[in-house]
């Protein structure tokens, strides 16, 4: 499995930081949908599902957290925790987000709007999903 992450350049002086995310020049897809998590407690796990279409940027703009990614055959363990840095999540992938820091707000860019047909949210259908679909 390959985890792709995205470098969003910063640009500041002593005033502060910005990092800046234009559409169409730095993301592999149209936004269509913009969301964030925040206030997650010690211990609790979000996630748990796939999308059939939709695709993802994740960005954890303050504090950090850890992003599990399941492809159907390989998983991967991935640490945000720079507002400068993206995990781009194709359609297909599992994922959970878990190991929020206090603070930690979660920025998620989204390719589609809601659907919720779109979602795969019980991990056994995934898998035959990913099977069906490599049996094609």
């Amino acid at each position: 499995m390959e985890v792709i992450k995205y470098t969003f350049p910063p640009h500041g002086d002593d005033r502060g930081q910005l990092v800046a995310i234009e559409a169409g020049k730095d993301l592999p897809f149209e936004v269509k949908r913009v969301y964030y998590i925040y206030d997650t407690l010690a211990g609790v796990r979000r996630g748990f599902h796939a999308h059939r279409n939709l695709q993802q940027i994740l960005v954890c703009v303050s504090g950090s957290c850890r992003i599990h990614l399941d492809d159907g055959h390989e998983t991967a363990e991935v640490l945000l925790d720079k507002p400068t840095e993206g995990l781009y999540i194709a359609n297909d992938m599992w994922r959970e987000m878990y190991d929020f820091s206090e603070g930690a707000v979660l920025l998620v860019l989204a390719s589609e709007y809601y659907d919720e047909a779109d979602y795969i949210r019980n991990y056994d259908a995934f898998l035959q999903m990913i099977r069906e679909k490599e049996s094609q």
